[in-house]
């Protein structure tokens, strides 16, 4: 694994994380979800080693401040855990998304695999539904969120947003809240407002209702949603939940709905099954997009 460092238009460098190298056709773009980075999230890293060991390259994409850890006390356990992302601005997801897609490209990368995890399918959704560019060959959305249903489910969220409209009222925008926001991450007051204002990043709206599917509908390639089987924030309803989010793609026919037996939403002790799902994803498409070019040629 190497660290890379990805330049924006706004001149902020974003750090992320490299398996394989540019001698290799193929990269998958892995996103993370909010809160992940590639120290404390071996989705990541199970998914970048068993692609770079097929011949396949792949990048995690980390959120604006992942690198930025900080350490607490999880009482549940008695132990020390670390963590991010304390500070992110969610309106930029796109800027962000598209300066790693571009980095890819500018190593000369001849196939290009957009991937997201959680929140980081809701970002790449929102790139792959209004960019212009046709760099991306194909997508993996695994895990998405309905984020107004994510703000009602999850633990101490509208407790955090009123604490940090007061902190921000107080010009603390920048302080990290005493709580951890949805009960699993410490966040800045900023980011806390930012993360339940991102309108952009309510895509996924099959739940709540509350969104925009326009950025599904507009999305140019074919790709694959993986799921856990136990997921938890999809209503009791996994499959049904991917397979809505698919009906408003423009030709969902095209696309894969894929369940990952017996797992959760972060796919805990199911790394490795969910890195084989990635895995057969890309082969697959490959194979299609070869057979394709074959046939052409032929004629």
């Amino acid at each position: 694994m190497e660290i890379i460092r990805v330049n924006t238009p706004r001149g902020l460098e974003l750090k992320g994380a490299m398996w394989g190298d540019n001698k290799m056709d193929t990269v998958v773009i892995i996103m993370s979800g909010i809160c992940s980075n590639v120290f404390q999230n071996d989705l990541l890293v199970s998914t970048g080693e068993l692609l770079s060991a097929n011949n396949i390259a792949c990048i995690a994409r980390h959120a604006m401040d992942a690198f930025s850890c900080i350490a607490y006390s999880d009482f549940s356990t008695g132990k020390q855990k670390y963590t991010g992302v304390v500070d992110d601005d969610f309106s930029l997801a796109y800027e962000d998304t598209e300066a790693y897609v571009k980095y890819a490209k500018e190593l000369g990368f001849k196939n290009i695999v957009l991937a997201g995890h959680s929140l980081g399918s809701n970002k790449i959704i929102n790139y792959l539904g209004n960019t212009s560019d046709n760099f991306v060959d194909y997508f993996i959305v695994s895990a998405p969120v309905d984020l107004a249903y994510w703000f009602e489910v999850m633990p101490d969220v509208k407790e955090c947003i009123e604490l940090a409209k007061q902190y921000v009222q107080e010009g603390r925008g920048n302080d990290i809240l005493p709580k951890l926001f949805g009960g699993f991450s410490p966040m800045c007051a900023n980011t806390v407002l930012g993360f339940y204002n991102a309108f952009n990043l309510k895509n996924c709206p099959v739940i709540s209702g509350e969104g925009e599917t326009n950025s599904l509908n507009s999305i140019k390639v074919n790709g694959a949603f993986i799921i856990g089987e136990k997921d938890s924030l999809t209503n009791g309803d996994p499959k049904g939940f991917m397979e809505k989010i698919n009906s408003y793609c423009k030709y969902p026919e095209r696309n894969r709905v894929i369940v990952v037996p017996d797992a959760s939403h972060i796919f805990y002790g199911k790394h490795r099954e969910y890195a084989e799902t990635v895995l057969e994803c890309v082969i697959k498409n490959l194979e299609r997009a070869y057979l394709s070019v074959a046939v052409n040629s032929s004629d």
